[in-house]
């Protein structure tokens, strides 16, 4: 029997490793030069939390086979969990409260998927307790210095998930949710063939098509027949962008038809993505009601954040070349007939800052030079019984003492 890890899952070799680390490195770094404090919560929560109210299909959770009375499941996002730990634990604190996480989530594949994962790798922030253009900017500034960092071109691309729900709220209840996942999905042909009055499928062709550079999607919404919330969501959005365009260089492109798979987002919904648009490297939004369901008295707290998808950064960062081509090699290898002598020079070497092993073969010297230029380790200390140290270069010819 070959064993393999279960469908959708894989395993990361040191190489692996060590490329995944380098990117999360300076990532962290990012987010310590902004003021976020690392949290770690459970891999495994109870299914309503995961659910976050109905906002996450029930679907896409991996669940747990158990007998107690609340069933529990694999985390398929970390927003919800951090929320539930800031409600529950962190409602008395200071705010806001700049949050940040590294670690994996889990999905359940969706019918014709094109791959079968199921476990992914993220990073991201949560900034909590902050509301308004200026807590929005922070994250999606902080979001593109996430790029910067890695040397990553990229644009960004902004909707107003607060602004779309409340324009699709005109469409009938019976067929509103055809018309978000065809507008989610860009489906202009399932989107004609719904059976929708002339003037709802002129409505419902202009979302889908209120997407390009700002000023100009700005000033089409504008022109639509808006209440005073909506021409205030609009406003907010011109400032944000006014905003941005100061900060940034990078493409910016408005988007109203932009739906996320998560509905519990509120406000302004983004996805960095490639220069091509073809890959998205990260999402968020702003979730201003969400923590008000983990409160003891449901008080809402606003909430904005983003995660960003380590395996499609991965991918991309491969072909730029900057990824680490192989692991980091030992400085010593030291080499004694006396396990007490050999491991107290490894203990002197890695005291100065080195990285040493220890030989634990019996083999031949030319066997144990060939080992220590295979793993490409720099010197081998031989100890003698006496405690005089040999010092050699296993890929010099002549051997220097």
């Amino acid at each position: 029997m070959v064993y393999q890890p279960p469908a959708g899952a894989r395993d990361l070799l040191p190489l692996d490793v060590a490329q995944k680390r380098w990117i999360e490195d300076r990532l962290q770094q990012v987010f310590h030069a902004w003021g976020y404090h690392r949290i770690i919560t459970s891999t495994l929560e109870r299914l309503d939390t995961l659910m976050a109210g109905g906002a996450i299909e029930r679907s896409t959770v991996i669940q747990l086979h158990q007998l107690e009375e609340d069933p529990l499941g694999l985390r398929p996002e970390l927003t919800a969990s951090i929320a539930r730990t800031v409600a529950t634990r962190l409602a008395n604190s200071t705010f806001p409260q700049r949050l940040y996480y590294n670690a994996n989530v889990f999905r359940r594949a969706q019918e014709g998927s094109h791959t079968r994962q199921q476990e992914f790798y993220q990073a991201g922030v949560e900034l909590l307790g902050g509301d308004g253009v200026c807590s929005d900017a922070e994250i999606l500034l902080l979001v593109m210095d996430c790029l910067h960092a890695v040397e990553l071109p990229g644009q960004l691309i902004l909707g107003e998930a607060g602004l779309t729900r409340s324009l699709l709220s005109g469409f009938p209840e019976a067929i509103r949710s055809k018309v978000r996942h065809a507008i989610a999905t860009l489906d202009r042909l399932s989107l004609e063939a719904l059976p929708l009055s002339d003037e709802l499928k002129a409505r419902a062709l202009l979302l889908l098509d209120l997407r390009g550079k700002p000023s100009d999607v700005l000033q089409r919404v504008s022109a639509l027949d808006l209440d005073d919330s909506e021409r205030a969501i609009v406003n907010n959005l011109k400032s944000l962008v006014e905003l941005l365009q100061a900060s940034l260089t990078v493409p910016i492109v408005l988007d109203l038809s932009l739906i996320q798979t998560f509905d519990y987002y509120t406000g302004i919904v983004f996805e960095v993505v490639t220069q091509s648009g073809q890959v998205v490297l990260g999402q968020g939004g702003r979730y201003d009601q969400l923590l008000g369901q983990f409160h003891s008295q449901g008080q809402s707290i606003p909430g904005i954040g983003f995660s960003l998808h380590l395996e499609n950064l991965h991918q991309i960062l491969l072909a730029t070349g900057q990824l680490p081509k192989q692991t980091r090699s030992s400085d010593w290898l030291v080499v004694s007939d006396s396990p007490q002598l050999a491991f107290a020079q490894a203990q002197k070497l890695r005291e100065s800052g080195a990285v040493v092993e220890v030989n634990l073969t019996a083999g031949t010297r030319e066997q144990i030079q060939t080992y220590a230029r295979q793993r490409r380790i720099a010197r081998i200390a031989w100890v003698q019984e006496d405690g005089q140290i040999l010092v050699e270069d296993p890929f010099d010819t002549e051997r220097t003492s």
